[in-house]
């Protein structure tokens, strides 16, 4: 599908959430409404004005539901606005989940990442207790889980990445309580015969954020680049939600898990140098790489579901002309480059 680089944010929101024959043909196997935990942060929106606007197509009766605390209002109207049940509300207070709706499908992409050096306690009740909470209250659902290839160990870039059968050697408490976050809705398949699966992301890019946006910035900033982490995996957003909305259909107990990111292994190193020939800059690199990289195989996922629709090329040129006419940046690092895991 050919996209033009979007000049605004709404056409890049126009481009990220705009149904595919694939999206609506996975509404129209939910049987159900939909609800989406978690989903004020990056992802969130994005993945459910796609999950609306496809049952919209789809001509079904479907409501779509989204929780979150939305500390921005502005995202909750935007939802609102667009036909999406916004629910606001903290699924770690007490009686939070029990006063949400039933639902047939159940999207959780609750989680904390960023602070949690200093933060742990709060991290682990997130990230572990609140998905042994959700399992058992939509014990009847289908679940689609948002985890995270930090589970995995670093790998030799040679390997072509982790692939589901690698297993798990989580670096740092984060990964660990990724991994706390599949082993409860593990749990909660096994015990309720609830089906589930888990989705190893890694890592999504909108052009406000992501690894490309972190690289592109410092090139244009003339930053120096770190070179610890030397390649890593990328996927656009609406790739990665277009997957997310099909995954409902390989939900099985015990859980699938299933790796999300794109085809390639891309070079830090030559990452930056695409980005300073668009900006007509040389890139400044510090450190070298290393033979090792947290990086996935997601041959499985695009045998299932397709490759990608929007290339690594694109997302490159889209990423450099959003940052040439000063688009809005979230201002949200992903910190790819730490291989100690501290967050």
């Amino acid at each position: 599908m050919k996209f033009n680089a979007p000049n605004n944010e709404q056409e890049l929101d126009e481009v990220l959430t705009r149904p595919t024959p694939e999206t609506i043909e996975a509404v129209k196997c939910l049987g159900g409404d939909l609800l989406i935990l978690g989903s004020g942060g990056k992802m969130g929106p994005s993945l459910a004005l796609l999950a609306q606007r496809s049952v919209i197509r789809a001509g079904l009766p479907y409501t779509v539901r989204c929780v979150s605390r939305f500390s921005d209002s502005s995202v909750a109207s935007r939802l609102k606005s667009a036909g999406v049940n916004a629910i606001a509300s903290d699924l770690l207070q007490p009686h939070a989940l029990a006063e949400l709706p039933d639902a047939a499908n159940v999207i959780f992409m609750a989680g904390m990442k960023f602070g949690t050096t200093g933060a742990e306690t709060q991290t682990w009740a997130i990230n572990v207790l609140l998905p042994g909470l959700v399992a058992r209250r939509y014990a009847s659902s289908r679940i689609v889980v948002l985890s995270s290839g930090n589970v995995y160990p670093l790998v030799p870039v040679t390997s072509g990445g982790a692939d589901e059968r690698t297993p798990v050697a989580p670096v740092g408490e984060y990964a660990q309580t990724c991994v706390g976050r599949e082993r409860m809705f593990q749990h909660g398949s096994l015990e309720y015969q609830t089906p589930v699966t888990i989705l190893r992301l890694n890592y999504a890019n909108d052009l406000r954020y992501g690894v490309l946006c972190d690289i592109a910035n410092q090139v244009y900033t003339d930053q120096p680049i770190d070179l610890s982490m030397g390649n890593v995996n990328v996927i656009w957003q609406g790739d990665a939600n277009r997957v997310i909305l099909q995954a409902f259909s390989i939900s099985a107990t015990p859980a699938q898990i299933l790796n999300l990111t794109g085809p390639e292994t891309a070079s830090v190193r030559w990452l930056a140098e695409q980005f300073g020939r668009l900006f007509g800059r040389q890139p400044i690199f510090t450190g070298e790489e290393s033979n090792l990289a947290l990086l996935s195989n997601a041959a499985e996922c695009h045998r299932l579901f397709g490759y990608p629709r929007v290339t690594l090329s694109q997302m490159i040129e889209w990423t450099a002309h959003w940052i040439k006419i000063g688009g809005r940046q979230l201002a949200k690092p992903t910190h790819f480059e730490r291989q100690d895991g501290r967050f």
